[in-house]
């Protein structure tokens, strides 16, 4: 897939742990999981928002694209 979820890059350099963002987003752990494992087939603007709004990061510090080679 050619986007890919760095949301653990940006929890490493916030000291935050995945259970912590999750329980600030009002989601499972096991749903935050899923995004940050990169299975989600999408994600909310609100949610996307969230995470930037907490992390103090952009959009782009969380998701990247990167093309896939043929």
């Amino acid at each position: 897939m050619p986007i890919i979820v760095n949301v653990d890059v940006m929890l490493a350099r916030r000291k935050m742990q995945s259970k912590d963002l999750a329980e600030r987003l009002g989601i499972t752990p096991a749903n935050f999981s899923i995004l940050k494992t990169g299975k989600a087939k999408g994600i909310r603007f609100d949610t996307l928002s969230a995470i930037c709004e907490i992390l103090d990061c952009q959009p782009g510090d969380v998701l990247e694209y990167v093309p896939d080679q043929a």
